[in-house]
């Protein structure tokens, strides 16, 4: 580990601890030096006969002349400056220190480099005549500040001539200020991700931390200690292994980088666009892309190279790989609780989840092509996504054991072999019942009503009920059941008599129809021959 230069005060401390009688070892813990250090320099006050306490009017460059009458000669040399603008930007690659630099420099030169102590005074007076956002020091590969540039660019339709404005993304690497940018139609989630994924795959890699300004669809609080961040754009940033830190409200150094990347891409690329037209975003992206190669290799005005030879030498190397697999997109609905009937609406579909956690808070997932549900992190249900409204995916396995047993039997084979159980009849009516009501959402309940009467009647009672029904033609559970509660399923089919009618006055008989016709002279046979086989209603209508 190399050590700092000792100054004159840590000098005459030395002396001074040595004449009070401490050992080197203590000289060198209390001044936190090596002790060799401390060795060196004791030794060299004794050979130049200098002792403590020292004269008042020695001060430290007549000390320093006494001491090391050698390299107070090598001062007097002309000394070379070293490249600030290349410290600079060695600065910013991962693991690089000023010491470091100055080493090498000092190697470099080894009689004519400046001390540490006033390599590091020119460093910071160079850094001042620098630009204000460019006095951050970003080290290569940790940040990506991304954000919208204020103006927007319009697209006309080709088919009704309308404008639309286009928002502009833009995002900046830090230390090589590498520059993307691409126009979209909005600023919601869905596009704000999609920018940063196609960002990314523009630099081909990823950095560290993403610097975002407080969007509404990157940053749910904006808070300036514990902001929240949205879970799709967190989800997002996981994908790649990146973290968000929001710039603070207010505070427009805080991500100065992309504030300047921006204004670049207004300047070079927008301002340049402000005569065309575009009839599509595809067209303008196609414009932009060409005008952004351009900025990226236009060289620097106070730093050599350019963003791209800049981006190939520092942020390249230090970027993570990316992902193998594509991000998909996907958002988080707010939490909703679970109905009694365990199945969540979204967009209009109904989609299962465990009964268990009925009245549970559960969280979903979008994705284009699936549903996921999820309780306290956990996912609970997945789903392929339906555009059908209305309708229900239903997973068996989210179901009561009764509510599934009941869904088994609701099949015309299982209904026809319980009816099979019970008897002949019985089965013959089941399938009247099916054919009658070919959908089986209406035919099951009936046909399970009609079983179920075995329970109160007994199956025998209910085999012989249903054969009376079908020798009536009553094909309804409603029939069968009038016949229990009648006990007419105890008689004897060939004992069944004819129910007589109730008398009433609006009811005539046949024997109103013949003298009708004996007192008009007719003859019935005559309105057989004329008209066929007649009603005795008819017979009346027709007079």
């Amino acid at each position: 580990m190399p050590t700092r230069p000792l100054t004159m005060h840590q000098i005459r401390e030395s002396l001074r601890l040595a004449a009070a009688g401490l050992s080197q070892p203590q000289i060198a813990r209390a001044l936190k030096l090596s002790l060799g250090v401390v060795n060196k320099y004791l030794q060299a006050a004794r050979a130049a006969g200098v002792s403590w306490p020292l004269p008042d009017h020695l001060g430290d460059r007549q000390l320093r002349e006494l001491l090391f009458p050698d390299k107070h000669r090598e001062v007097a040399l002309e000394k070379i400056a070293p490249d600030f603008a290349v410290v600079h930007q060695e600065l910013q690659r991962k693991g690089v220190t000023r010491h470091l630099l100055w080493e090498e420099y000092a190697t470099q030169y080894p009689e004519r480099h400046y001390s540490y102590t006033r390599f590091t005074e020119l460093y910071r007076a160079y850094r001042r005549t620098l630009r204000l956002s460019m006095r951050q020091t970003h080290r290569a590969g940790e940040k990506l500040f991304v954000d919208y540039a204020g103006p927007t660019v319009e697209i006309i339709s080709p088919e009704t001539g309308q404008a639309r404005a286009a928002q502009i993304f833009v995002a900046v690497l830090g230390a090589s200020n590498y520059t993307f940018a691409e126009a979209t139609w909005t600023q919601s989630l869905p596009d704000w991700i999609g920018s940063h994924a196609r960002a990314l795959a523009f630099i081909g890699g990823a950095p560290e931390i993403a610097v975002i300004d407080n969007l509404k669809s990157g940053v749910n609080l904006a808070d300036r200690y514990e902001p929240i961040l949205n879970r799709s754009y967190q989800e997002m940033l996981a994908h790649y292994g990146m973290a968000a830190v929001p710039a603070r409200v207010g505070r427009p150094r805080d991500k100065a980088k992309v504030e300047f990347g921006v204004q670049l891409v207004e300047r070079w690329i927008l301002a340049r666009l402000r005569h065309r037209q575009f009839f599509s975003l595809s067209e303008l992206n196609q414009a932009i892309r060409v005008l952004l190669e351009d900025l990226n290799h236009r060289p620097f005005k106070k730093l050599p190279g350019s963003r791209r030879s800049q981006f190939e030498a520092l942020d390249r190397p230090a970027l993570k790989p990316l992902p193998e697999s594509h991000y998909e997109y996907a958002e988080w609905l707010s939490p909703r609780r679970l109905p009694p009937d365990y199945h969540l609406e979204i967009d209009g579909h109904y989609y299962s989840a465990p009964y268990q956690l009925i009245d549970r808070r559960l969280d979903v997932r979008l994705t284009t092509s699936g549903v996921e549900i999820f309780h306290e992190t956990r996912r609970v249900a997945l789903h392929p996504r339906s555009d059908r409204r209305g309708a229900h995916t239903t997973n068996p396995e989210h179901m009561p054991h009764s509510h599934r047993l009941y869904r088994q039997e609701q099949t015309p084979e299982t209904i026809l072999k319980r009816a099979e159980q019970i008897g002949p009849a019985t089965c013959e009516l089941v399938q009247v019942i099916l054919r009658t009501l070919p959908i089986l959402a209406q035919s099951a309940p009936s046909c399970f009503g009609l079983l179920s009467l075995a329970g109160r009647y007994t199956p025998e009672r209910l085999e012989a009920a249903c054969r009376r029904a079908l020798t009536c033609g009553a094909h309804s559970r409603r029939s069968v059941l009038a016949i229990l509660q009648n006990q007419l399923d105890r008689l004897p089919p060939e004992d069944a008599e004819p129910v007589a009618l109730p008398q009433h006055s609006n009811i005539r008989g046949a024997d109103y129809y013949q003298q009708l016709l004996s007192s008009r002279g007719d003859n019935l046979d005559a309105y057989t021959t004329d008209f066929g086989t007649l009603t005795p209603d008819e017979v009346a209508r027709h007079g």
